[in-house]
């Protein structure tokens, strides 16, 4: 099992796109495999967070960054040690499926309504996430969607819903489904001057921002919990459960909170710690 999970993070590393080399993990070999969404990856975060984590215990930590539904499902397989993710209602899912140990609130940020500085929709200021999305739809302005299984593809679908938009049903040539990644989707966005829903984190690192701006913010629900599980032993026995438990503990401790609340881009914070919020 140690030996097809290296497999399946060599090739997920792959198509991701980076080169750094992976090698079958034996028996002296101190490291787990964390199954995350892409906004902790590609928003920087990991890089800055997890040579800390390395440098105070000496594990070596492993991201396959699939987005969350991805995540949970190579979790489900017992092909990852520790899962974190952005959407509660499918760790909640996950727990009471019995794949996971427990879920931990580690930190925050928000999502942002992204889209061309032109703004075909004339959204640009509104207040009201719901409002701005049926605006959108009214006009027929591109909208690029995930369309991934992700946690920020869920908070889109969730958005539409609260909106009262059926988008299943009445999603036309302005709605386009890429399947893939967050910085792939503002990519998208910039490349064809469509809106996009990211989390703030990867806008703020995104570097092709093109003549892409935050249209709409600040709304309640736009709000963007992160959670962290064990992967459950009993069910999976090859899970590193020492290790990815000291992860755990690592991330929700003061030490580990103050390195997320440390992390920045151009001075601004990304994400925001809320370990002792139990409920988040």
């Amino acid at each position: 099992m140690i030996r097809r999970r290296s497999i399946i993070f060599a090739a997920a590393v792959s198509a991701a796109g980076l080169i750094a080399p992976v090698h079958a993990q034996d028996a002296s070999d101190k490291s787990i495999v964390v199954a995350s969404t892409t906004s902790t990856q590609d928003s920087g975060l990991f890089g800055h967070i997890l040579p800390l984590f390395k440098k105070k215990t000496g594990i070596t930590v492993k991201v396959v960054a699939v987005g969350t539904g991805r995540a949970l499902d190579t979790a489900r397989r017992g092909d990852a040690d520790i899962v974190f993710v952005h959407a509660k209602s499918a760790e909640e899912k996950f727990l009471s499926e019995g794949h996971g140990v427990k879920r931990y609130p580690v930190m925050y940020n928000d999502f942002v309504l992204i889209g061309p500085k032109s703004d075909p929709a004339g959204i640009k200021g509104i207040k009201d996430i719901t409002a701005a999305l049926k605006e959108i739809m009214a006009k027929n302005a591109s909208f690029i969607s995930r369309g991934d299984g992700s946690g920020t593809h869920i908070a889109e679908l969730n958005l539409w819903k609260a909106a009262g938009v059926d988008i299943e049903k009445e999603k036309g040539p302005w709605y386009k489904e890429i399947g893939q990644g967050m910085g792939a989707a503002l990519t998208n966005a910039a490349a064809s001057e469509a809106y996009v829903l990211s989390d703030r984190g990867t806008w703020l690192w995104f570097r092709n921002k093109s003549d892409l701006v935050i249209e709409v913010e600040g709304d309640n629900r736009l709000f963007n919990q992160y959670g962290v599980m064990l992967v459950n032993p009993a069910k999976h026995p090859n899970v590193q459960k020492e290790a990815g438990q000291a992860f755990i503990d690592w991330l929700t401790s003061p030490e580990g909170q103050k390195a997320i609340a440390d992390y920045k881009i151009n001075g601004e914070q990304l994400f925001y710690p809320n370990a002792d919020e139990p409920h988040s």
